[in-house]
């Protein structure tokens, strides 16, 4: 989905306005009394029901407003009902079939047909962009993900950070908002030296150091190794790990932006952690601090007061010796980030870095951003599993698969969906042999098969002479096409949603229960009947709308839409 598309307007925002009316002239008629200005009102919302049976959207303003306004619940659902009932859809008619009151003061709601013809219509007329939506206050938002040391390829332990990153950017821009990806790595610590340190002792015959790294691919390194840089390691001992190290993970980083780019992710900043030192933004950070008073030194060392915003220690910036923490890092690259013009910042970092997250956002807060700009989704590990046997992930002993050799066993598709499937705070097991499946037991691979059956039909229709409609007007009676239109519908609500929770399990939820549902509707109804040309017409047309719903649906993930398979 291009970021030039229309967004279009969910109909629960529409139900959500058509409820605001009816309040207000609910007020305005004296059915219902007028608001104080002291009065603590609650928020207007909608939900879809899990039972069917109760409508397409259901609220319960009447329950919420009862004590407010000393009343009873079915007095005021009634009362909101009966305005509701008069509630119209943006290009004309009743947004509404049905509105009925249920105890004990519920309302619930029913499309009306037009509404929902007038969905469809829209989705025929602009497909690219069906499912984006407008964000009410807009993000200028930076996600930074991955981040992995560059020490050694990119290995499925890693894997997570990159789906999560990637997906979460994906639905924020669909949901309205802006979003930049950024790669920071650290090109400034011990770990690039003792790369460079294996790279050295492999390179003159000598033993790995116990800090050092192993396998295949720092062999490789050694045979890259440029021959001046080799003559300037051999003239500086001293310095070689650092020359080295400084090379090889530069080599690595583009071993690792290639994996990235194989799997569809790509990124607008690669930052490493020595600029924001050299261009003096820890320098301003820690003055910017002690500026306002959160900074001391104390045994030779620099810290920051974070026990005064509820830390349980305070934290060193500067070590005794005068060397940087990574939390000196951490707080320049927050002003750095700020500096940019971003309003909101998104880290995204494994479980294990829970104790980081405070007294990031404590610094952020007593440099003076807004401490709710700062997220960081920690994400759960994964447990990749082959025939019930765990993957090894140690990169320093060199045993572990590779991102690309994962890509290249079960596929982009495939992999992409399994972690949009599941909320990034869970832990899963991550099953490589089902993933491998080419049957409808792999949940994509089924989402797939129905929007390359629609294709097909789509084709045979186009060759018996069959054309679609410009919409579905008049041809939603059925129980199979009202099925199918209410579930396709649904899509601009789960954008909102996945981009408001940062999770994606619910487009894949949504995807897969579309995909059912055109099914039962293909077994069901006779698409293409060549004794009904209007009703074909139609259908071809419904049908179209539920492939641009399935294909869009799986762009937002990444996912590949087939037409044949």
């Amino acid at each position: 989905m291009t970021t030039t598309a229309i967004p279009h307007r969910p109909l629960r925002a529409l139900a959500r306005d058509a409820l605001r009316g009816a309040w207000d002239r609910a007020v305005a008629s004296g059915a219902l009394p007028p608001t104080k200005p002291d009065t603590d009102l609650p928020a207007i919302e909608v939900e879809r029901p899990a039972n069917p049976a109760h409508g397409d959207i259901a609220t319960s303003l009447g329950l919420k407003l009862a004590r407010p306004y000393r009343r009873a619940p079915l007095e005021i659902a009634r009362a909101l009902a009966a305005e509701l009932e008069r509630a119209e859809a943006p290009g004309g008619g009743t947004l509404f079939a049905s509105v009925e009151v249920a105890p004990p003061g519920f309302v619930n709601l029913r499309f009306a047909d037009a509404a929902l013809e007038a969905v469809v219509a829209a989705v025929l007329d602009q497909p690219a962009g069906w499912g984006r939506v407008h964000a009410a206050k807009p993000l200028k938002a930076n996600v930074e993900f991955v981040s992995a040391n560059p020490t050694g390829p990119l290995h499925i332990g890693n894997a997570r950070g990159a789906f999560v990153g990637d997906l979460l950017c994906r639905v924020l821009e669909a949901g309205g908002h802006h979003a930049t990806r950024e790669y920071y790595f650290n090109d400034f610590g011990a770990q690039v030296r003792n790369l460079g340190a294996s790279v050295v002792a492999i390179r003159a015959g000598q033993a790995v150091p116990e800090d050092g790294y192993r396998g295949a691919y720092v062999h490789d390194l050694v045979a890259a190794l440029p021959s001046d840089l080799a003559a300037e390691a051999d003239r500086d001992p001293d310095a070689a790990s650092w020359t080295v190290g400084r090379w090889a993970s530069e080599q690595v980083r583009r071993g690792i932006e290639a994996s990235l780019a194989h799997l569809g992710v790509h990124f607008d900043v690669w930052k490493t952690e020595s600029s924001l030192h050299d261009e003096g933004w820890v320098a301003r950070a820690v003055a910017r601090l002690r500026e306002s008073g959160h900074v001391y030194e104390e045994g030779g060392a620099t810290w920051f007061r974070s026990t005064a915003f509820g830390d349980d220690k305070d934290r060193v910036i500067y070590k005794s010796n005068g060397d940087p923490t990574y939390f000196a890092a951490d707080i320049g690259y927050v002003t750095e980030k700020f500096s940019r013009g971003f309003d909101h910042l998104v880290y995204i970092w494994g479980a294990d870095h829970h104790g980081t997250v405070a007294r990031l956002q404590n610094a952020a807060q007593a440099m003076g951003f807004d401490r709710a700009a700062v997220e960081v989704l920690l994400i759960a590990w994964v447990r990749f599993v082959r025939d019930g046997v765990e993957a090894s992930m140690s990169k320093r002993a060199g045993e572990f698969i590779t991102l690309d050799e994962l890509l290249a066993e079960i596929g982009v598709d495939s992999a992409r969906w399994f972690f949009a499937s599941r909320a990034p705070t869970t832990g899963i097991d991550f099953d490589i042999e089902l993933a491998k499946r080419q049957s409808n037991e792999n949940p994509v691979y089924y989402v797939q098969y129905a929007h390359a059956r629609i294709a097909s039909i789509l084709r045979k229709a186009a060759e018996n002479g069959f054309e679609r409609a410009i919409d579905v007007r008049g041809a939603l009676a059925g129980a199979s096409e009202a099925a199918l239109v209410r579930a396709l519908v649904r899509f601009p609500e789960v954008v909102e949603d996945a981009a408001a929770a940062r999770e994606t399990q619910g487009v894949t939820t949504f995807a897969t229960d579309l995909a059912t549902t055109f099914h039962a509707f293909y077994r069901d109804a006779r698409v293409i009947d060549p004794d009904e040309p209007e009703r074909t017409r139609a259908r071809l047309a419904l049908v179209r709308a539920t492939q641009v719903t399935l294909a869009n649906a799986l762009a937002l993930l990444g996912i590949s839409a087939p037409e044949s398979m």
